[in-house]
């Protein structure tokens, strides 16, 4: 991609940016887990929450971030699904982990069938022989059968789902963080290009303004004369 893709780490309660990183890429999916583990490191903890947008979601780095021992927090993203055509979501049928199957809304169960590997995942495939005969088939599928796919660390992604359930706030804490502290670096850039070209100038760039904000921050948390004196310790 011809442009930068800024990525920072912001704590939620000082609003200081822990690590920053610098990169091309036109998405933030592959970001994560590169972000958290390179933020766990900086702070020296592996008590670490992870809060992110959408445009984060990947499975692959969800469970990177669990085998680091790293809670993440990611939305699914927005997508057209059976919902949105008054069709039974797939969060309508019920995983029963011990027997490996699916309960759907009509009592029946989807059972496993058969895996396929998918863009480097192997993703589990399960419907029920039942669904030819269903009742209320037309409020389920167009298809004969209603198929059902579960990648095979999907209870990654659903213990994930509980921590979010169990947090509902996350995503405005998430807002009124790191949204915050890239409105204000943008106010002081003039919401324009970077003045360097290449990474490793935008790069130097972009760690000057990092560093200018966090001493900003720090003055208005501490007071400059207790900054000073820390530094001169």
């Amino acid at each position: 991609m011809v442009g930068y893709n800024v990525q920072a780490a912001v704590d939620t309660k000082h609003h200081l940016i822990v690590t920053h990183e610098i990169g091309n890429e036109g998405h933030d999916r592959n970001q994560l887990s590169p972000m958290a583990q390179l933020t766990q490191e900086t702070l020296g903890t592996q008590d670490l929450t992870v809060l992110a947008d959408r445009g984060y979601f990947s499975g692959e780095e969800i469970l990177r971030c669990e085998q680091a021992q790293i809670k993440a927090l990611v939305p699914k993203p927005l997508t057209r699904n059976s919902a949105t055509t008054g069709r039974f979501d797939k969060r309508d049928f019920q995983y029963e982990a011990k027997r490996d199957r699916y309960r759907c809304p009509a009592g029946q169960y989807a059972t496993w069938r058969f895996s396929s590997t998918e863009k480097g995942m192997v993703i589990h495939k399960y419907w029920s022989s039942a669904c030819s005969r269903c009742p209320i088939r037309g409020a389920c599928t167009t298809d004969q059968y209603r198929r059902i796919n579960r990648w095979e660390h999907e209870d990654v992604v659903e213990r994930m789902q509980q921590r979010i359930d169990g947090m509902p706030q996350a995503g405005r804490l998430r807002r009124q963080t790191v949204e915050h502290t890239f409105g204000t670096l943008k106010s002081w850039m003039g919401a324009t290009h970077f003045l360097t070209k290449r990474l490793p100038g935008v790069r130097t760039e972009m760690s000057l303004q990092v560093l200018a904000y966090n001493l900003k921050r720090v003055m208005q948390i501490m007071g400059v004369q207790l900054l000073i004196a820390a530094m001169r310790a």
